[in-house]
């Protein structure tokens, strides 16, 4: 990452930590801003791939030589705050993160959602807000949304979890796994809650196969959206804590526009069987993130893409309790469950696995529920590199402290970090 123009960091506020500061300080800016540069800084490119990842899409032949030569994780080494992701209400514990890829309403592209698991009670499940950071660190909110107000049902209320993503149509949608007192006993069943553009709810996915949304990501054309969530409470509530074997991996077929909202056009079950339970600590562990292989010709935004491309792509799938990161063949177009799929690696540096996000170069990076590392991982199963996020708290440091994630080639990974409520960079 040597190669990341000076320009670009300072956007971010992220002048390299010097010795003697925090790793969470944030840099001074060194740039004086001119409105043609405040323009810019809402309009950081982030579809720039790097050879290796371009060869690895065009020529399939050779991945065996892309995916696996070079380490992201190596080349980043330094960590700085960008901002803060706790609204005026208080609320705190960041979980989910999303980039927002084009502008639209109050949405700015470059920009990045940030959903708050606890109220300013600090009771899990029961936060209500969606953050808006720039990368100059400015915070705005994006959404707090109002149970009693909700276009639709959602059982049990609303918790905001992992589970959030931006479409380019302009929609944006999250997952809510509520309680009323941040125990397991009183979780709700929940729901996908869909926003448009200026953060007002329109309409929520519930019932069926959603059960728990806990993570999300998705693929989106330009006529349809994929969305893929993992749902954690199949049975889990009724075991009192007890592992149970019914986490589910579901696939949401959404037909999108941005003159009307999402419709649901098929609901299929790519995945089932994985581990889950409740715990007083985190409220519940079960599958956790996902994330899909790259398009072999880097672009996702229309509907060019070949059947066998759309056949070869991939979802990993991040299976905390079980310690490894699963691989569900066929994730685009299968139409049966892959069970609890194919062990890529387990173990490792691996420790209770949670946020994961797919680079261009196809590598899979990780970030651990129980500590505060996260690991590199190529398509063939390789952990090559891990990096110490956070510190803090413990034993052991960085326990419980990180969830979402966003990796950008130019930039790096942004990460959400729940131990100082903040949004960072590692660079």
């Amino acid at each position: 990452m040597g190669f990341l123009p000076k320009r670009r960091l300072e956007l971010f506020g992220a002048a390299p930590v010097m010795d003697g500061h925090p790793a969470g300080e944030r840099a001074v800016r060194t740039l004086v801003l001119t409105k043609e540069d405040e323009m810019t800084k809402r309009n950081i490119a982030f579809r720039v791939l790097s050879l290796v990842g371009v060869l690895a899409f065009v020529l399939p032949g050779v991945c065996a030589f892309a995916v696996d030569d070079g380490s992201i994780l190596q080349g980043l080494t330094a960590i700085n705050t960008i901002g803060s992701t706790v609204p005026s209400n208080g609320d705190i514990n960041p979980y989910g993160l999303a980039r927002v890829e084009r502008t639209t309403g109050n949405l700015y592209e470059g920009d990045f959602l940030v959903s708050n698991f606890n109220a300013s009670s600090n009771l899990q499940g029961t936060g209500t807000t969606i953050v808006e950071v720039a990368p100059n660190g400015s915070v705005s909110l994006f959404a707090q949304i109002n149970p009693a107000t909700l276009p639709g049902p959602c059982p049990g209320g609303v918790g905001l979890t992992t589970a959030l993503v931006v479409l380019r149509s302009g929609w944006v949608i999250v997952g809510s796994l509520p309680t009323t007192d941040g125990m397991p006993d009183t979780i709700g069943a929940g729901c996908l809650i869909v926003l448009n553009s200026a953060g007002t709810p329109v309409e929520t996915f519930f019932g069926s196969l959603i059960n728990g949304p806990w993570d999300m990501t998705a693929d989106e054309t330009d006529h349809e959206a994929k969305l893929f969530v993992t749902n954690v409470l199949n049975g889990t509530v009724a075991a009192g804590g007890s592992v149970v074997n019914q986490g589910t991996v579901l696939r949401i077929d959404l037909g999108v526009s941005s003159k009307s909202m999402p419709w649901i056009e098929s609901m299929t079950v790519v995945g089932s069987g994985f581990p889950e339970r409740t715990d007083p600590a985190a409220l519940v562990i079960g599958p956790t993130g996902v994330g899909l292989s790259p398009a072999w010709n880097g672009d996702q935004d229309s509907d060019g893409e070949s059947a066998g491309q759309e056949n070869a792509r991939v979802l990993y799938v991040a299976d905390s309790l079980n310690n490894r990161i699963a691989v569900i063949p066929h994730a685009l177009g299968r139409t049966n469950s892959a069970d609890i799929g194919v062990t890529l690696t387990s173990g490792g540096s691996l420790n209770d696995p949670l946020g994961l996000v797919v680079a261009p170069n196809q590598h899979i990076l990780t970030v651990n529920g129980d500590d505060g590392y996260i690991t590199e991982i190529t398509p063939h199963g390789h952990q090559i590199a891990k990096k110490l996020l956070d510190n803090t708290g413990g034993p052991p440091p960085g326990n419980g402290t990180l969830f979402g994630l966003v990796f950008d080639p130019w930039v790096g990974v942004v990460f959400v970090d729940d131990g100082s409520n903040t949004l960072n960079l590692l660079h």
